[in-house]
């Protein structure tokens, strides 16, 4: 991953595709994250830079399409190789119909709510049993434990360059309260409640 993210504009694309389709699948099973619990690291996290380099190498190496949208008359453009998650009843995630957006590469564990509008971006994960409610966006490679409660309108930045920066994290059984932002590789420690409207970001005491 490594060797092509420093290949730049000399990539071998159809290579590039390949081992970025194995990333995004990864990702998106859970096997694989853009950061992992560390207790030897001074934030409790790892950054897998490695990850970050392959979703880079992923918006570099698609074409923009066309994706079609509900509305025959209306239809979305992205890169080819960035498409929605497809979830089944098997997932036993709850993605509550209107007008939600969960990019393929993002990982929600069973026991899931998805209230719509909401987003959720490549590289993300979400661990089971929590809630994203609406109007809520969970940002690329944003790490969120189980049983998070990310209320309505928050907001969790996704940190994907520099690709050392750690990302967002919410540790588990946290509370996120309406119309927070929380950025910049800010960590949110297990059971912490965040009062509504708190801004918080990566340099904040």
């Amino acid at each position: 991953m490594e060797r092509l993210h420093a290949a730049g504009g000399e990539v071998d694309r159809d290579e590039a595709r390949e081992i970025f389709a194995w990333l995004r699948a990864e990702m998106s099973a859970g096997r694989v994250r853009a950061a992992t619990p560390d207790p030897e690291s001074p934030t409790g996290w790892r950054v897998n830079r490695w990850v970050k380099q392959g979703i880079l190498l992923g918006f570099r190496c698609g074409e923009i399409r066309s994706f079609p949208g509900g509305d025959p008359e209306v239809s979305f453009l992205d890169k080819d190789t960035l498409p929605l998650k497809r979830l089944d009843a098997s997932s036993r995630v709850r993605l509550v119909p209107g007008g939600s957006s969960i990019r393929d590469g993002a990982y929600l564990g069973p026991g899931v709510i998805c209230m719509p509008p909401m987003y959720i971006n490549i590289g993300a994960y979400v661990g089971a049993d929590s809630l994203i409610d609406s109007h809520a966006l969970v940002g690329s490679c944003a790490q969120i434990g189980a049983r998070v409660h990310v209320s309505a309108g928050a907001q969790i930045g996704g940190v994907l360059e520099p690709v050392g920066a750690l990302p967002v994290i919410v540790e588990d059984d946290a509370l996120v309260g309406g119309s927070t932002g929380i950025y910049e590789g800010t960590v949110v420690k297990s059971l912490a409640v965040i009062g509504a409207g708190t801004v918080l970001t990566g340099s904040t005491p």
